[in-house]
């Protein structure tokens, strides 16, 4: 098969490019090479969390990889076998001297989709990062994506052992895939439309904190509850301990509505007050409550991929067209072909369109 090159300085140039890329070279048996690796990041290269994708990765069908070490821009992944299922171990920790809270659940992005094809069950324990900014948070993944990947066919559970915060990390989860999908060749997922998200039935979430005062999280769910009460929605953020090896805060947000879920989350800083983060989750969630669009920013990015390995149409009208999800569509297209058209402007409300395959079409 040709080798698909990517720029990795391309869009919001992150490391997005990289995991996506990851996951359907694996998944599809296409090498590729990636250069200018998270060019626009003010630590370009590698990083621990982007090596334990690439290492994880490769563990799944055998690659041979070139450039695999900290700091390196440049990436050649050649996979020499179809995804295996298995028990595997990754531990972002152990990529770099000192340890890292490298996120666990952006490593998952790179190996939830080629273990779902994979002929049997996965288990892959996940150590490092498992609620830390700029990255789904643990109950993202669980309440949000995993619900609606399940519709398209793809089963997989996520277990959380320990939290692991920025930026001592040391959290775990247990990551469980059922595979294989059903049906023949890459185009096993089943299409969706995602247009109305229908009445909101739920909104409930969590203000953590690890090795800090449990009156921190009280503050930030009383500050949650009160401004969804004032919105005229339910107020059911409860305030809990969470075990963890280091300190940290945060408040997450899980909407169910009648054909989706949505959700948001902040995180605590040094100086910042409890409210104020409280504030900063529960304005993310009413800004999309109050669109009419069905799939929120964080979710959008991610169906990506899937919706370019199901085979008919599908569609999804989301709350804002991000660079996340401009760019996870410029790196599919590059394997699938161009099937995605994008109604919208960035930083906007849109729908993102995905057309059958060309043998499928009337």
């Amino acid at each position: 098969m040709s080798m698909v090159v990517l720029d990795g300085s391309y869009g919001e140039g992150g490391g997005q490019i990289l995991r996506s890329a990851l996951a359907l070279s694996a998944l599809t048996g296409r090498p590729v090479r990636v250069e200018n690796i998270r060019a626009r990041r003010p630590n370009p290269g590698l990083q621990a969390q982007h090596l334990s994708a690439v290492k994880a990765a490769a563990m799944l069908c055998r690659a041979q990889v070139q450039g695999a070490t900290l700091g390196s821009t440049t990436l050649t992944f050649v996979p020499q076998a179809p995804p295996s299922p298995g028990t595997y171990t990754v531990d972002v920790g152990a990529a770099r001297a000192g340890g890292s809270a490298g996120s666990v659940t952006l490593i998952l992005q790179a190996i939830l989709l080629p273990l779902a094809y994979a002929p049997g069950t996965s288990r892959v324990t996940l150590r490092g990062g498992t609620h830390v900014p700029w990255s789904p948070p643990f109950h993202y993944v669980r309440d949000v994506l995993l619900p609606c990947l399940s519709r398209m066919g793809l089963q997989a559970e996520v277990r959380l052992e320990r939290w692991g915060w920025y930026p001592v990390g040391g959290g775990e989860i247990q990551l469980y895939v059922y595979g294989p999908l059903e049906g023949d060749g890459w185009y096993r997922l089943k299409p969706i439309t995602l247009d109305q998200r229908g009445p909101l039935r739920r909104l409930w979430g969590w203000a953590a904190v690890s090795n800090l005062p449990l009156e921190i999280a009280k503050r930030m769910a009383g500050r949650a509850n009160r401004l969804l009460r004032e919105a005229g929605l339910p107020d059911e953020v409860e305030a809990i301990l969470a075990e963890s090896p280091g300190p940290g805060a945060g408040i997450f947000l899980i909407a169910e509505y009648a054909h989706i879920r949505a959700g948001a989350s902040a995180y605590g800083k040094k100086g910042v007050p409890a409210e104020r983060v409280a504030e900063e989750a529960v304005s993310e969630f009413l800004a999309f409550h109050r669109s009419s669009a069905a799939v929120d920013p964080h979710l959008a990015d991610q169906l990506i991929l899937p919706l370019a390995l199901s085979r008919g149409a599908s569609r999804f009208t989301t709350s804002c067209i991000t660079g996340h999800l401009l760019t996870s569509i410029w790196v599919a297209c590059h394997f699938v072909g161009d099937r995605f058209e994008v109604r919208g402007e960035e930083g906007k409300p849109g729908e993102v369109i995905v057309h059958p395959l060309e043998e499928d079409r009337p």
